[in-house]
C-alpha cells in the first residue's frame, strides 16, 4: 500500500506520508485501512484513524487512487464503515490550490470546509506539493447530513447562479492571481486550473497563488465567512456568516 502512495506522491525518502509499519500498527488497532483492487492490482488506498472517543469522529489521513472513480468508491466505503461503528463525522485536509480536489471534496462529496491551515505539514518536498508551503483546508464530513447522503448516492447538489457575487480573487489572462473586491454578501475566490504543472514550470507563479489564496480565502474564513461550495469555473463560493 505504501508503494502505491510513493507512486502517486513521489515523496522525499526522509518524509514519507505513511510507512508500512504505521499502516500495520493502525490496522492492528482497528483503525481504517482499505485498498481498492482491479483484479490483482492495487489501484487505490485510504488510511484513517479515530479521534477522541467522545467526539465519535475519525480523521482521514491519506487517500490516493490511480483509476478514475476509485477515490469516490473509497470515500463512500469509508463513510459506511464509519457509520457502522457509530461515528458521526470524518475530517481530512487537502491543498486548497488543487482545483480537482476542491471540486471532488466540496461538490461530489459535500464536505464542509471548517478551517484554513497555513503550512500545515511544513515542507513536504514531494512530486506533487513541491518545496513550497503546505497550506491545507480542513473539511468536515457530516456522515448523516442529507446533502452528504445524496452526494454518496450519486446525486450531489449543484451550485446555482451566484447572482450579485463579487470576485475577491481572479485569474489574469496569463494565469496569475489578480486581487479583486472582497465586499458584498457573496464572494468568489479563484484558484489556478493546474497548480501541479505550475509548480514544475513556473514556481514563482505557483508561490504567488499560494500567498494570494492564503491572504484571501484564509482571511475570509478567519473572519467568519462560510465556504458554500466550489463551482465548475474553479472558484470557491463564500457567503457571510451562516448564510446559505
Amino acid at each position: 500500500m505504501y508503494l502505491l502512495f510513493d507512486r502517486i506522491w513521489r515523496p522525499d525518502p526522509h518524509n514519507q506520508p505513511v510507512t508500512a509499519a504505521l499502516i500495520r500498527a493502525l490496522s492492528k488497532a482497528d483503525n481504517y485501512v482499505a485498498g481498492a483492487y482491479d483484479g490483482g492490482e492495487l489501484v487505490g488506498a485510504c488510511v484513517a484513524f479515530f479521534g477522541p472517543p467522545a467526539q465519535a469522529t475519525m480523521h482521514s489521513h491519506i487517500t490516493g487512487a490511480v483509476r478514475r472513480g476509485v477515490g469516490f468508491a473509497l470515500k463512500t466505503h469509508q463513510r459506511g464503515w464509519a457509520m457502522r461503528r457509530g461515528l458521526k463525522t470524518i475530517s481530512w485536509t487537502y491543498d486548497p490550490l488543487v482545483s480537482r480536489n476542491a471540486y471532488f471534496n466540496l461538490a461530489k462529496l459535500a464536505a464542509t470546509p471548517s478551517a484554513y491551515l497555513p503550512n500545515f505539514y511544513g515542507g513536504m518536498n514531494d512530486g506533487r506539493n513541491g518545496a513550497g508551503d503546505s497550506d491545507r483546508l480542513l473539511v468536515t464530513w457530516d456522515l448523516t447530513a442529507p446533502d452528504v447522503d445524496a452526494a454518496c448516492a450519486g446525486r450531489p447538489a449543484t451550485l446555482g447562479p451566484c447572482d450579485g457575487a463579487v470576485v475577491a480573487l481572479d485569474r489574469t489572462a496569463d494565469g496569475r492571481p489578480a486581487a479583486g473586491d472582497p465586499g458584498g454578501d457573496t464572494v468568489l475566490v479563484a484558484v489556478p486550473p493546474d497548480i501541479e504543472t505550475l509548480r514544475r514550470t513556473e514556481p514563482g507563479v505557483a508561490h504567488d497563488w499560494r500567498v494570494a489564496v492564503r491572504e484571501t480565502l484564509g482571511t475570509l474564513m478567519a473572519g467568519g465567512w462560510r465556504v458554500a461550495g466550489f463551482d465548475r469555473a474553479g472558484r470557491y463560493v463564500l457567503t457571510k456568516g451562516g448564510d446559505s
